[in-house]
C-alpha cells in the first residue's frame, strides 16, 4: 500500500505550526515568569528605598514579617504586625496594626490598594496606647509614587474610635461609614502644596466634639488648604502656626449637614488669627433650624452669652429683676429673630433661612446669635 506525498504535506505543515505555537506560548510564559519575580524583587527594593527616603523625614515603616505574592497578574505586598513610628518637630508617635496587604496590578503600578486588619493603636513615645481604632472594612488607595501622590482615599466601615485612660474608654467617633480624599491642587509634598480634603460621614456620632453631635450626623465637607509649608512630621499646633504665618486659609466650597430634620448646606474661607482661633465666615442655608437650636441648646448659650450679660447688668441697674427678664425673652424667642433677619430659602423643597455662620476669635455666631467656642488651634 502507498503513500501520496501530497496528502502528507498538509498534516506536517499543521504539525509545524502546532510546535512553533507551543514554542512561542512556552517562551511567552518563561519570559512572563522571569519578568514577574524580577519585578517582584524589584517591589522588594523599591519598599526599602522608599522607608530609607520616609526614615530621613521621620517616618519610620517596619514590618514583622513581610511576604510578597500575587503571581502572575499583580504584585501583594502582605506585611504582618505592621509599625509606624512619626518624629520630628516635637512630634513622638507610634501607630500599630495586626496586618496590611497592599496590592498593585502589573499593568498599572502607580496605583496601590491597601486592606488594614485592626485594631490600630496610637501612643506616644514610651507611652501606652491612648488611641484605639476598630473597623469591620478598612481600605486606601494611593495613586501616584512616594515623591509625587496625585491622590490618596482611605475609607472605614463601621469605624469606631476611642480614647483610653487605664481601664476607662471613652468614645471619640462611631460611624456607619467614613471616607476621607486627598489631592495635591498646587505645588509639591514638600514644597508649599495646597491641598484639597473631602469628608465624608454617613451615620456618625461625635460626643466629645459638642452635644449636638449626640444624635447621629451625615456629612459632606469639601475644602482646599494653604498655606502648608511641606508634609513633614510635625505636631499639629506647629502646623497651624506655620499655617497661620504664611497667611494661608482654609476655603471650604462645599458643606452638607443633615441631622434628623435638620439640613444645611454651605460655604465660605476661615484663616487663624494670631492667637491660634478662627476667624471668617460661612454663608449657611439651613432647613428645621428649630430642632438644630434646640440640639446645641442655643436658648441657653444666648442668655449666657457675654452680650447679653452686658445687656442684663445695664436692665438691672434700671429696674432689679429686669436683666432675667431679658434673659427669659431673649432665649424664648431666638428662632423667630432669626426668621427677621435671615433671607428666606428654600432647600432640597424645604422652607429654609439663609444665614451667616461666623467665627471670630474663636466664638461662633450663627447670625448675631452666639452658638458655641472652637478652642484654639496653636
Amino acid at each position: 500500500m502507498s503513500h501520496n506525498p501530497t496528502s502528507m504535506q498538509p498534516r506536517r505543515r499543521y504539525g509545524r505550526r502546532c510546535a512553533i505555537l507551543v514554542l512561542v506560548v512556552l517562551v511567552l510564559a518563561g519570559s512572563w515568569i522571569g519578568f514577574w519575580y524580577y519585578a517582584a524583587g524589584q517591589v522588594a527594593v523599591t519598599l526599602d528605598g522608599w522607608r530609607a527616603r520616609e526614615a530621613k523625614a521621620g517616618r519610620v515603616y517596619a514590618c514583622g514579617s513581610q511576604s510578597v505574592g500575587g503571581f502572575p497578574f499583580r504584585f501583594e505586598v502582605d506585611c504582618e504586625d505592621p509599625t509606624a513610628q512619626f518624629r520630628g518637630g516635637g512630634l513622638g508617635l507610634k501607630l500599630a496594626a495586626s496586618r496590611v496587604l497592599v496590592v498593585a496590578q502589573v499593568y498599572q503600578p502607580t496605583l496601590l490598594i491597601g486592606e488594614y486588619t485592626g485594631p490600630l493603636t496610637i501612643a506616644e513615645d514610651g507611652q501606652a496606647p491612648s488611641i484605639v481604632v476598630n473597623w469591620r472594612l478598612a481600605q486606601s488607595s494611593v495613586r501616584g509614587t512616594p515623591a509625587a501622590p496625585e491622590h490618596a482615599a482611605f475609607v472605614l466601615d463601621e469605624p469606631v474610635v476611642e480614647h483610653l485612660a487605664g481601664a476607662a474608654r471613652q468614645t471619640l467617633l462611631r460611624a456607619k461609614h467614613v471616607e476621607l480624599h486627598g489631592r495635591i491642587l498646587e505645588g509639591f509634598p514638600d514644597d508649599k502644596p495646597v491641598v484639597e480634603v473631602a469628608l465624608e460621614l454617613d451615620h456618625a456620632l461625635l460626643p466629645v466634639l459638642h452635644r449636638a453631635a449626640l444624635a447621629p450626623v451625615d456629612a459632606n465637607i469639601v475644602l482646599s488648604l494653604s498655606g502648608l509649608n511641606d508634609f513633614s512630621p510635625k505636631p499639629w499646633p506647629t502646623r497651624f502656626r506655620e499655617i497661620q504665618a504664611a497667611g494661608g486659609r482654609i476655603d471650604i466650597t462645599q458643606v452638607r449637614l443633615q441631622q434628623g430634620e435638620t439640613l444645611a448646606v454651605g460655604k465660605g474661607s476661615l484663616a487663624l488669627n494670631p492667637d491660634g482661633r478662627l476667624r471668617g465666615q460661612l454663608r449657611m442655608t439651613i432647613a428645621g433650624i428649630e430642632p438644630f437650636l434646640a440640639a446645641i441648646g442655643a436658648r441657653q448659650m444666648v442668655r449666657q452669652s457675654s452680650q447679653m450679660n452686658e445687656l442684663a447688668g445695664m436692665l438691672d441697674r434700671l429696674s432689679p429683676g429686669l436683666g432675667d427678664a431679658a434673659r427669659e425673652q431673649a432665649g424664648a424667642n431666638i428662632s423667630l429673630g432669626l426668621k427677621l433677619i435671615g433671607q428666606p430659602a428654600t432647600l432640597e423643597g424645604k422652607r429654609a433661612l439663609s444665614l451667616p455662620l461666623r467665627f471670630e476669635d474663636g466664638e461662633m455666631f450663627l447670625g448675631p446669635i452666639p452658638i458655641g467656642n472652637m478652642p484654639a488651634l496653636f
